[in-house]
């Protein structure tokens, strides 16, 4: 599930000054990520592994119950992916259509990921943090609940393309489950639904609906808690727990590793990338 080589890790990241050194020189990392790179090892470590600053609040013989260790990527990888994601003469990164039915998607080849989750859960604010690296995209965001009532295709260079799918629940539109269930079902290049679930609340009912359709047909799926900076440390911990237990007990499809993310610090949102370049294979 994760590609070769990603399991060097966070702990390099901090045991290796040198590591770092190499990187912030480098020709072939951003300028943005030599950036970050720069930042104090705390406030780096909350930017890149937010779920390791969680787990820094568990009792030791809590800790296990987090999947922290499965995908680890080294900072190569996480600045090769940042690579992927960043807009130039010859990685264009742009709106392609948008579709209400299946039939009406683009034909594109290239492997796709899909981002599903209930209305107001912040889905195109985070697509539009992943997509910061090519500020031209626009990237439609409304604080109205339900805005999105189309699939959106956005083409990341020859990698692979992401689909920014309607909400569900409030607002949603009245065809969602036929539009949502038969791009599920159909579409063959999916190669990775991410469920995104608000921080704040966790896991809803109405969030069963798309946890339901990706069990049913067997999709590989992998929940992303959105919102992390609106939670306390104390509540974004047992929001952690409590849906790492429903992830190992109620689900077979589920990536067991949660992604906790900020679209407003940017917290998780490099990690994020490079789970997504390594899934499209673009991390081979």
């Amino acid at each position: 599930m994760v590609a070769p080589g990603l399991r060097l890790g966070a702990e390099r990241l901090f045991e290796m000054p040198a590591v770092l050194e190499r990187l912030s020189r480098s020709n072939s990392t951003s300028q943005a990520f030599a950036e970050v790179l720069r930042l104090p090892k705390q406030q780096l470590r909350k930017l890149l592994y937010p779920l390791q600053e969680v787990e820094r609040f568990l009792a030791p013989d809590r800790r296990q119950d987090l999947h922290l260790r499965i995908f680890d990527p080294s900072p190569e990888d996480i600045a090769r992916a940042d690579k992927v994601f960043t807009a130039t003469e010859g990685n264009r990164i742009d709106y392609v259509s948008s579709a209400v039915r299946i039939d009406h998607a683009p034909d594109l080849f290239r492997p796709e990921v899909c981002f599903i989750g209930r209305s107001n859960v912040g889905k195109s604010s985070l697509i539009k943090a992943l997509f910061s690296l090519a500020p031209e995209v626009e990237v439609r965001v409304s604080k109205k609940p339900g805005h999105t009532k189309k699939m959106n295709f956005f083409k990341v260079g020859k990698h692979f393309t992401v689909v920014d799918m309607p909400g569900y629940g409030y607002r949603a539109p009245e065809d969602f489950v036929d539009m949502v269930e038969t791009y599920l079902k159909e579409r063959r290049n999916l190669k990775r639904t991410f469920l995104l679930v608000d921080s704040v609340v966790g896991i809803q009912k109405t969030d069963n609906i798309a946890i339901e359709m990706c069990e049913e047909f067997a999709l590989p799926y992998v929940i992303v808690l959105t919102k992390i900076d609106k939670s306390s440390k104390g509540h974004l911990l047992k929001q952690v727990l409590q849906i790492q237990k429903f992830v190992n007990t109620k689900t077979q499809g589920c990536f067991p590793q949660l992604f906790p993310v900020s679209a407003v610090t940017f917290s998780g949102i490099h990690l994020l990338r490079c789970f997504i370049a390594s899934v499209t294979g673009n991390l081979d």
